[in-house]
């Protein structure tokens, strides 16, 4: 049975950063995609960024590109996001979540069957 705990959320300004992680039990953790999404107050949840189970394919929502960097340590079963020049549209819970093994990364949240119990990030302006 696979298990994701995110950690690292927290109070933030604008303009400054914080760094997620998502530390997933289970044996196929090396073989899944993992996704980052993020719920806002009285939004659908919303894809962030997904990195494919080698690490070689990542793809972002293009509202964080260029801020946001996922990255994965397959010996730790662990994925990161780092979130940097963060602004209040950030705000959200933000889950982490695991695919099938072998597949390939999904925008959508039906591509991911196992989910974190989300962590939340506020930044003030």
């Amino acid at each position: 049975q696979v298990q994701l705990v995110e950690s690292g959320g927290g109070l933030a300004q604008a303009g400054g950063s914080l760094r997620l992680s998502c530390a997933v039990s289970g044996r196929t953790f090396n073989r899944s995609p993992m996704g980052w999404f993020r719920q806002a107050p009285g939004k659908e949840r919303e894809f962030v960024v997904g990195i494919s189970w080698i690490g070689g394919s990542i793809t972002y929502a293009d509202s964080v590109k260029g801020r946001f960097t996922i990255s994965r340590d397959n010996a730790k079963n662990t994925v990161y996001l780092q979130m940097n020049n963060l602004n209040p549209g950030d705000t959200a819970v933000y889950y982490c979540a695991a695919g099938a093994p072998w597949g390939g990364v999904s925008k959508s949240e039906y591509g991911y069957a196992n989910w974190g119990p989300g962590t939340q990030v506020t930044v003030s302006s």
